[in-house]
């Protein structure tokens, strides 16, 4: 094994570390949030938030797809932006129902 190869390990464990802590840090966060007087819709906004967050994290390096082509990330913004339209479809439908819109 050459000093090189066991720097790129070391270099790989510290990303993971740093992907681990952040981790731990939004799961405490999620948990604090949950403490917050909101109302049901925004508690169900925020903890989508934060866990877009994690999730992200998750599949950009645990699932090494941040070092993927650029296919990938076209298509899950595409996939973001669907996600994102599905949400606020009963949003919209609610304020039709109440006549606000």
């Amino acid at each position: 094994m050459s000093d090189h190869s066991l720097d790129d390990i070391k270099s790989h464990v510290k990303v993971y570390m740093l992907v681990f802590a952040s981790l731990a840090v939004l799961t405490v966060v999620t948990v604090a949030a949950s403490y917050i007087d909101l109302s049901s819709g925004e508690a169900i906004f925020l903890a989508l938030i934060i866990a877009t967050i994690k999730g992200s994290l998750v599949a950009s390096y645990f699932m090494h797809l941040i070092s993927e082509k650029a296919l990938i990330t076209w298509i899950l913004m595409i996939t973001f932006v669907f996600f994102f339209i599905l949400m606020f479809i009963p949003t919209i439908a609610f304020f039709d129902w109440v006549n606000i819109l």
